[in-house]
């Protein structure tokens, strides 16, 4: 496996080694020790997997609460997506920062966002599953988002604003500037 830091350090993308022949490939798409040594030390509790009907969904950006924080360790197994990170660590040099990549069936790629950052992406295909480790569980008392379009964050979709399927609920999530800070940089890099 390799790994690379993205333009927020913390935020690392994953490529898995495969071997290809005639009848297809073979890849380790995880292993904990190499995970643990190589990007964080973390237990996964659970495995989410989501289905995108249509190309032009956009799902987040969402975050859970300390103690319920995630981190989540993402990859899609069919189709194609843009996946984003946003920084919500108060008192990070890259508060209200974010980064995307894409994540495909094909590239096999994955990536690592840690606790402190909300997550969403974009269906750039019809039929896109999004397969991701967490590691804590659900908690829907701990469940908040950040507003896919913030101005303030301007994250730079595939989709037009017109074009976008959204649920109602991310329709209406705060703005970044009307949310407390909910992470603190400090404390988390102390854990780490």
């Amino acid at each position: 496996m390799k790994r690379a830091p993205l333009e927020i350090a913390d935020v690392i993308m994953i490529t898995p080694h495969l071997i290809a022949d005639s009848r297809g490939y073979f890849s380790e798409v995880f292993k904990a020790a190499w995970f643990n040594e190589h990007i964080a030390d973390a237990v996964f509790l659970q495995d989410n997997q989501s289905l995108s009907a249509q190309a032009g969904t956009i799902r987040g950006l969402h975050f859970q609460m300390e103690p319920f924080a995630q981190g989540k360790l993402v990859r899609a197994i069919a189709g194609r997506l843009f996946d984003v990170a946003v920084d919500l660590r108060g008192g990070s040099p890259t508060y209200g920062k974010w980064v995307g990549v894409e994540l495909s069936a094909d590239n096999g790629k994955q990536l690592w966002i840690p606790p402190g950052f909300a997550h969403g992406f974009a269906t750039l295909e019809p039929n896109s599953i999004i397969h991701y480790k967490v590691t804590a569980p659900y908690s829907a008392a701990h469940d908040r988002g950040i507003r896919w379009n913030d101005p303030a964050i301007g994250v730079e979709w595939p989709v037009s604003s017109e074009a976008a399927l959204l649920s109602d609920k991310d329709r209406q999530q705060p703005f970044l500037g009307q949310s407390p800070y909910y992470f603190h940089y400090r404390s988390l890099k102390q854990e780490a």
